[in-house]
């Protein structure tokens, strides 16, 4: 029994909600890692070193939300299954995409968890009783945000990614390319 100021009725929805957010995370680190395993092409490190960055910061939210589960005595969903029942993130099949179709599903996903978390804050009175939970949702929500930002900055318009990302490619390594969001390294050679 978990005797932490908050009924038993209430820690239990509490816990329901945070299972469909560490669903949504587990989804969305899976589809990160998908791209950054499997993203080519001139503009692979840039993107790669993107994903990798977003994925260990979603595994790290993952874990952070299956402990607050468990702080609050529930129990988080430890299988693919679980994760796939819980979650409002729909499943895309793995398919060759371009990089900046990956920014943009990325994107999508990412905002679709921020409208979502807002939506859970907004209208689930549960979580006023449980402050703790209101404050931690709210850093996840802000995680996703930031995350957003920086797919939205090089997705901009999707021209504009593709011809920062494109001129890359003739600039020598180690050299920053001015770009909106966007700093690129290229072939070292051509700098000496």
């Amino acid at each position: 029994m978990v005797h932490i100021g908050i009924q038993d009725k209430t820690r239990r929805e509490v816990c329901r909600i945070l299972n469909t957010v560490l669903a949504d995370e587990f989804v969305l680190s899976t589809r990160t890692k998908n791209y950054h395993w499997n993203v080519t092409g001139p503009h692979f490190r840039e993107l790669h070193v993107l994903f990798g960055d977003q994925y260990r910061r979603l595994d790290d939210l993952v874990d952070r939300i299956a402990e607050r589960v468990r702080t609050l005595g529930g129990n988080p969903p430890g299988t693919l299954v679980g994760f796939l029942r819980f979650t409002r993130l729909v499943e895309h099949p793995a398919v060759e995409l371009a990089g900046s179709e990956m920014v943009v599903g990325l994107l999508d996903d990412h905002e679709l968890v921020i409208r979502d978390l807002r939506e859970d804050l907004e209208q689930h009175p549960q979580l006023r009783s449980d402050l703790g939970t209101t404050d931690f949702l709210t850093g996840i929500l802000q995680e996703h945000e930031a995350m957003a930002w920086t797919l939205r900055s090089l997705h901009g318009e999707k021209a504009n990614l593709e011809s920062c990302l494109n001129e890359q490619e003739k600039v020598p390594y180690k050299t920053e390319v001015p770009c909106e969001g966007l700093v690129s390294m290229a072939t070292e050679e051509a700098v000496t």
